[in-house]
């Protein structure tokens, strides 16, 4: 009888490196969560765009990862917000996350208004009563401050604030020296220390003539003695600023 030969199966191949796979599933499953919670534990929505851009450009070659860019949510209450307010809008996002402990603390305040911008800054801590010395807590708030502030090109106002007591010393003859000088004090920090640019800055000193709240109290009185960072939007700026007059 003819002898079937017998064919020789191939062994097959074991790879080695199939974990490999399910280890780099792994690493990309791991980025995606802690990209996703630092998504989630920022208020800053212009930084979580560009986290999302980014997370799409690595994942990009997954095609069972789907992500969802997040728009950046208009604050309650209002429609829309006018395109000069935007990038105020998102400062005081940015200074809200800087300065929380002051704020919890009641040192430091920020609204949005009809001018623009406030950063209000209590006197307590920041300057001695009747001083115009900036304290050095008040110079590390401001440089907190700055750092946000200089990335924009809208001028600055610094108001100088006090309350209703009467001054008389040595330096200072009235509430309205004392709260220009205040004004002034911060504005040579903010230019000379913190590198403000000079035509952003301007100063005023209302003395006692601008209160937040009635003088009735000590309390109400230390919330009117202050100083206020004013970034004027646009309407303010083009409502008061002259404008240059053409060269003959």
């Amino acid at each position: 009888m003819p002898r079937h030969r017998r064919r020789r199966g191939h062994a097959p191949q074991v790879s080695h490196e199939r974990w490999l796979v399910s280890y780099a599933d792994f690493i990309t499953l791991l980025f995606a969560f802690f990209t996703t919670m630092y998504a989630i534990s920022t208020v800053d929505a212009q930084k979580m765009s560009k986290m999302v851009a980014s997370m799409q450009v690595a994942l990009k070659q997954d095609p069972s990862v789907v992500i969802v860019p997040v728009a950046p949510t208009p604050p309650s209450g209002s429609r829309s917000i006018a395109p000069k307010l935007d990038t105020l809008v998102e400062l005081q996002q940015q200074l809200s996350g800087r300065l929380q402990r002051q704020i919890a603390q009641g040192s430091v305040a920020l609204e949005i208004d009809a001018r623009g911008l406030v950063i209000s800054i209590r006197e307590a801590g920041s300057f001695a009563s009747g001083s115009a010395d900036l304290s050095p807590s008040a110079r590390v708030l401001l440089a907190e401050i700055a750092g946000p502030v200089s990335e924009l090109t809208q001028p600055m106002r610094i108001e100088g604030h006090t309350d209703d007591t009467p001054i008389r010393n040595s330096k200072f003859r009235s509430n309205w020296e004392l709260s220009t000088a205040r004004a002034t004090e911060v504005i040579a920090y903010l230019q000379q220390d913190l590198h403000i640019p000079a035509d952003r800055l301007s100063a005023a000193g209302y003395g006692e003539f601008h209160p937040r709240v009635a003088n009735t109290s000590m309390a109400a009185r230390a919330q009117n003695r202050r100083v206020d960072l004013v970034i004027l939007n646009g309407a303010t700026r083009a409502a008061e600023e002259p404008t240059v007059a053409p060269a003959h």
